[in-house]
């Protein structure tokens, strides 16, 4: 388990191999989903918890000007390897 910190405005793109089998949930601030196709997604407040994992989520993003957190939660170390469902590289 980790925290990921974003300060105000700030985005982190999420890495289909380092986040693969990860649950987040958001301990503070507000967190909005990047799709993959550059739309933004929902934005989630405090204790809203979501998986990374096939959503097409490309990146958090901090829509706020206070730092938001998030806990992470993974199966392994963050430098697991997934495979994708149809058996062809990472997803």
């Amino acid at each position: 388990m980790w925290t990921l910190s974003l300060r105000g405005g700030a985005r982190v793109a999420v890495v289909a191999s380092e986040w693969c089998d990860a649950f987040g949930v958001v301990t503070r601030g507000r967190v909005q989903l990047e799709l993959r196709d550059g739309e933004p997604g929902p934005v989630l407040g405090r204790d809203a918890g979501f998986w990374l994992r096939g959503t097409g989520v490309r990146a958090l993003r901090n829509p706020g000007r206070r730092t938001a957190r998030v806990r992470i939660v993974t199966r392994e170390a963050r430098t697991v390897t997934c495979r994708s469902p149809n058996g062809g590289g990472t997803t």
